[in-house]
């Protein structure tokens, strides 16, 4: 029986493979792609294995198709017979490929996929993921220890941050943020955030993106090693504020904490409702503000009286919003001791606070003119930060207050600072126990910051200076030079 003639335009139409858009690499393989197991897993060295840092190639620097060899640690581009990614395999015999975007491991230079539940372990900690049971119980139960691939013991959200250079001052912070629970608990759910739609062209909210990651990072029970490198978030950091904060220098948190806070709220398409973000609906509280100005010294007091006539010498009131209270310290002793030592002043938490009760006037100089103002707390948020000044700047120098200030670690009582009306309204809502302490050691332009954090679960604190991590008593945190508190608003009052 005579075989029926395909035409020529016919078979090479049927011969021709479709295209395929979603596939991330058109190039030639040397072989067809499909699933085998591979003889190569016992290769992997999950002791090199580092995801923090930037997702690009070491040889072209691009951030488009990136794998990561899992042999070395390195990160090569593409798959293809021409390259970086199949060069390496070739030259080195490293068969054994992660897609970091994709999350899907290939054997090279055969170019066929890898389907393994052994490497799931690898896939978690490059993206770990976290379920709305597991963040429930991250405050309730006991935590248990996880241990690294090297055998060393660690606690999941008490890890050491690397210090590249000079970023402790970043460190401090992203240390507190993250025992903040509500905040937390937000970042380490990845759908949280994933319907907020950004502008076109606009990869602001690459900033949120890069701290949902380090949350996650730092509370994974399953990483490979006990600390992790904020590189990634802080290479975002350094974009978003024009090159304001530096990982090379030396920084002031409370700085870098008020622009961090007001970033990620506008990112997350935040405005200026208390609820428009989850930003504000942690750390937003509300104040008046009482203003007078102030006659020139230099008039008789007749023509004081006439000036205090005016409307402009009229007390103004204004509401405003607020994410820290600023306290100032009172001026050090300029003399020494009967043993010629510098005397180190103490001051009372409630005495700072006193400024805010809405009685206690303060003088304010500009350029032009003089005004006394008063201040007093309308609305106390869930958490509230306080910011100890013990920085001043003159002409010449920076100086540094060293006064000591006293504060219990549980049940702080904020409600002398709340105006009379909301005295009696939140009479029981008042009271608040301190999550984090940012201390500042040292001189004022070569010191370090360490924090203080409570780990809820277990009641443990501990202190954190970049990779080092130890327990401490609630007792000596109070004898710190504190810089920044985070208290958080008790549960058993609301």
């Amino acid at each position: 029986m005579a075989q029926t003639q395909v035409p020529a335009a016919k078979r090479m139409k049927l011969e021709k493979k479709p295209a395929n858009p979603v596939e991330e690499d058109d190039t030639p393989s040397v072989f067809n792609p499909k699933y085998r197991v591979c003889p190569y897993l016992d290769t992997i060295n999950r002791n090199l294995l580092d995801f923090d840092f930037e997702k690009l190639c070491s040889i072209s620097l691009t951030r488009i198709n990136v794998y990561a060899c899992l042999v070395c640690g390195k990160y090569f581009q593409g798959r293809g017979t021409n390259t970086h990614a199949y060069t390496h395999s070739v030259g080195e015999a490293h068969h054994v490929f992660l897609n970091l975007h994709t999350l899907r491991f290939y054997c090279l230079p055969d170019n066929y996929e890898i389907i393994d539940s052994s490497l799931d372990d690898i896939k978690y900690v490059l993206n770990p993921t976290f379920t709305r049971q597991e963040i429930s119980k991250l405050d309730q139960l006991q935590p248990k220890h996880s241990r690294t691939v090297d055998g060393v013991l660690y606690l999941p959200g008490v890890v050491g941050l690397n210090n590249i250079k000079a970023n402790d001052y970043c460190n401090v912070v992203l240390h507190a943020l993250s025992h903040v629970g509500p905040l937390r608990d937000y970042f380490l759910r990845e759908q949280s955030y994933a319907h907020v739609k950004r502008p076109p062209g606009d990869s602001m909210f690459t900033l949120v993106q890069r701290f949902g990651e380090l949350m996650r990072k730092m509370w994974n029970p399953r990483n490979f090693k006990a600390h992790v490198s904020p590189h990634e978030m802080l290479q975002a950091v350094v974009l978003w504020s024009s090159k304001r904060f530096q990982i090379t220098e030396q920084g002031d948190p409370i700085d870098f904490l008020s622009w961090f806070l007001n970033t990620l709220h506008r990112a997350l398409k935040g405005n200026k409702q208390p609820n428009s973000s989850i930003l504000y609906k942690i750390f937003l509280g509300e104040m008046q503000i009482y203003t007078r100005k102030i006659p020139p010294v230099e008039l008789d007091d007749t023509a004081k009286a006439q000036l205090l006539a005016t409307e402009e010498y009229k007390d103004q009131v204004e509401h405003t919003n607020f994410i820290y209270l600023t306290c100032d310290l009172p001026p050090p002793p300029l003399f020494t001791d009967e043993f010629r030592e510098n005397i180190i002043p103490q001051v009372n938490l409630y005495q700072l606070l006193g400024k805010f009760n809405g009685s206690a006037e303060k003088e304010y100089k500009t350029y032009k003119d003089n005004f006394m103002k008063r201040f007093e707390i309308t609305r106390l948020p869930q958490f509230i930060i306080l910011y100890i000044k013990r920085f001043t700047k003159n002409t010449f120098f920076l100086e540094k207050n060293p006064t000591i200030v006293n504060f219990p670690i549980k049940n702080v009582d904020f409600g002398d600072i709340l105006g009379m009306r909301q005295r009696d309204k939140d009479v029981k809502d008042t009271k608040y126990n301190l999550v984090a302490n940012i201390v500042h050691d040292g001189d004022p332009k070569k010191g370090t910051y360490r924090a203080h954090i409570l780990h809820k679960a277990n009641g443990q604190w501990y202190e954190m200076q970049d990779l080092h991590v130890t327990e401490i008593l609630p007792q000596m945190i109070t004898l710190t030079e504190s810089y920044i508190q985070i208290y958080e608003r008790c549960a058993d009052s609301s």
